[in-house]
């Protein structure tokens, strides 16, 4: 069945309500919130509820496990038992192994989740009766309703009640703001006057507001989606530790803190954290935060808070914290690590991010406008990037391409030049980690990797133009000649050069590996097949392996190796992929993507799996030698089509 899942809120850690029995009878009557309430959700299209007479209780039907509605029951007595969520008409009383599988399968099943709570389908005579034709009420008219966990206002279809509880979570209602996290008491209230909610992520609590999944509610925004983007930098991070020590690093929004807070607490001493905010909320939540995982924050008295206070013990780190606009920061101080992570675009903190990053450092933005970087909304991508986009099969790429263009246009402005690290475009963020260089000489050469992009709008085919070369006859699809009008078009300027750097891709997983990191580590070792172009999926983690680029004292070693990879052109991956299901043949059954590599590959092409799109072979071979292997060996979904499979075979190598 459907259900309500707030993905991007953390569940509140709390003992679960304690059932009372003796007000089982009479709790239907009694458990609704005040007339107001039940006004206003009126307004919002509720016309049909009831209101109650006290808000002390609430629904018996609002349970958060099973066994409170078996409690209810009273299954473990004998004779027969009544379902306590169903009148005797509905569901006659019968023994407790058929009233288990009537709760099971009925009401549990059938619910509305909302941060643990289960609001069960109730077939109680809860709802005024609907009114006949001639004004009277007519029995047996009681409908199927769910009781609302915030507000107690009954509603008969379950998308209605979703809605209801969307717009309790757009006002910053929600059950959290009622009963506050029995797990860490706090000295001091929430700054909103609502209660704390705890938050753990990779071994660090923090603390969160109710409404923390608004962006437009709260100031103290926390997306839970963003787990994977917040390990990615946080292995970066750690591979720049083993080069530099001790470095300083910058986290320019805090929010909540859990980024610079994760780095402080495992990195320890071989860093020096920032974490800077606009928002007096959220400079005051970083501070608590830091004193719930023991860190102590820069500038503040070490004497004792409080008499737990001596049970912490000697702080684990040292976090400095302030309120300061990040382009005002990064002005004033430099850093060897920059991560830029604002609501939206990060098009405005880049030159001030340049402006005093050191040498050799790394500078990680991330970026959440997917409107703008998945050609949706073309103008805005023009205004903010500069770059002509449509929509393309490989639209990911293009975005992240298109990211890394912005980025080195602006380092160039301050006569530096980026080395590309990583580049991720995920479904609802796109990351990319660049190391600075410094220099003209190196601004030059990442400003002649800023190309146009010629994309055939009919077959999908692309090619980078080459700096002074003309439109006309450079892609190899023949669709301009066959077709009438023009089907090609420029896109970007995007970045041309490579997306990844295997050797810190798998420092990368060594880290991950490490720090016990599970969730990104099937993602990372598909980046490190992406930027060898390879299926192979053997990986060595011996420190001959993960120590090519050490401390300073190796940096001249390091770079020749990349100016020999860069030389040998190669070695680098192809751009772009292709989408099997986008060029499959109609009638056949393509084979699987796995064999279908193993295809490529006999071929004597260069191929592998992308994370862009699970359905992507990243390869050098052209459209045209991609769909005769794909024509090859795709069988005729019908037996009797093999005159139709010859023909399409030789009209595709002729």
């Amino acid at each position: 069945m459907a259900e309500l899942r707030e993905a991007d809120a953390a569940k509140p850690h709390r003992e679960d309500v304690s059932i009372k029995l003796d007000n089982v009878e009479d709790a239907p009557s009694t458990t609704y919130q005040a007339a107001e309430q039940v006004a206003e959700n009126e307004a919002d299209g509720d016309s049909d509820t009831k209101p109650s007479t006290t808000a002390s209780e609430r629904h018996i039907s609002i349970q958060t496990k099973l066994k409170g509605l078996e409690m209810l029951a009273d299954l473990d007595g004998a004779g027969r038992k009544s379902c306590p969520l169903c009148p005797e008409e509905k569901f006659k009383a019968c023994y407790s192994h058929k009233l288990r599988r009537h709760l099971q399968n009925l009401h549990w099943k059938v619910y509305v989740e909302l941060q643990g709570q289960r609001m069960c389908i109730c077939h109680l005579p809860c709802r005024n009766l609907k009114p006949s034709l001639s004004g009277d009420q007519v029995s047996g008219r009681h409908v199927a309703h769910y009781h609302c966990v915030v507000c107690s206002v009954t509603i008969a279809r379950k998308t209605d009640m979703i809605s209801h509880l969307k717009r309790h979570i757009n006002k910053g209602e929600t059950e959290a703001s009622y009963s506050g996290s029995s797990d860490v008491p706090f000295e001091e209230p929430a700054p909103s006057g609502h209660a704390y909610e705890i938050m753990k992520e990779l071994g660090t609590n923090v603390q969160l507001l109710p409404n923390h999944t608004t962006p437009q509610k709260s100031d103290t925004y926390f997306n839970r989606k963003m787990k994977s983007n917040r390990q990615l930098v946080f292995c970066s991070l750690a591979v720049l530790t083993e080069e530099r020590n001790p470095l300083e690093c910058l986290d320019a929004f805090g929010a909540t803190g859990i980024m610079g807070l994760q780095w402080a607490k495992h990195l320890r001493n071989a860093i020096k954290v920032t974490i800077t905010d606009i928002s007096d909320t959220c400079v005051k939540m970083i501070k608590e935060n830091c004193k719930l995982n023991h860190i102590r924050v820069d500038g503040c008295p070490r004497g004792p808070r409080g008499p737990d206070s001596e049970v912490e013990g000697v702080p684990i780190a040292t976090v400095e914290v302030a309120k300061m606009d990040a382009n005002v920061i990064l002005h004033l101080r430099a850093f060897d690590y920059i991560h830029l992570d604002p609501y939206g675009t990060a098009v405005n903190y880049l030159d001030a991010a340049f402006r005093n990053v050191r040498n050799l450092g790394i500078i990680s933005v991330t970026s959440t406008d997917t409107s703008s970087l998945y050609a949706k909304s073309p103008n805005v991508t023009l205004r903010h990037y500069g770059c002509h986009i449509v929509r393309t099969e490989y639209y990911r790429e293009v975005a992240a391409r298109m990211v890394v263009a912005t980025v080195a246009r602006a380092a160039g402005r301050c006569n530096k030049g980026i080395e590309v690290l990583l580049a991720v475009a995920l479904e609802h963020f796109v990351l990319v980690v660049v190391r600075v260089l410094r220099g003209p000489t190196q601004a030059d050469e990442s400003a002649k990797k800023l190309r146009k992009l010629v994309h055939c709008q009919w077959c999908e085919e692309r090619l980078f133009l080459k700096q002074g070369n003309m439109v006309d006859d450079t892609l190899p699809c023949n669709c301009h000649g066959s077709l009438p009008g023009k089907t090609a078009v420029q896109l970007g300027p995007l970045w041309s050069g490579p997306l990844f750097n295997t050797g810190f891709l798998r420092k990368m997983l060594s880290a991950a590996v490490q720090h016990s990191m599970d969730d990104i580590q099937p993602l990372v070792k598909t980046l490190i097949c992406e930027s060898e172009c390879t299926t192979l999926k053997s990986f060595v983690h011996g420190p001959s392996a993960l120590t090519n680029q050490g401390k300073r004292k190796t940096g001249e070693e390091s770079g020749s190796v990349v100016k020999k990879l860069k030389s040998d052109v190669s070695l680098e991956h192809p751009p772009f992929y292709y989408s099997i299901h986008r060029h499959s043949i109609r009638g056949m059954n393509m084979p699987k993507l796995n064999k279908f590599l193993q295809y490529l590959t006999e071929a004597g092409f260069r191929v592998s799996r992308t994370h862009f799109d699970p359905t992507g072979v990243r390869t050098d071979a052209t459209l045209l030698k991609f769909k005769s292997v794909l024509t090859k060996y795709s069988v005729p979904t019908y037996t009797n089509a093999t005159a139709t499979q010859k023909s399409v075979s030789t009209e595709t190598t002729t």
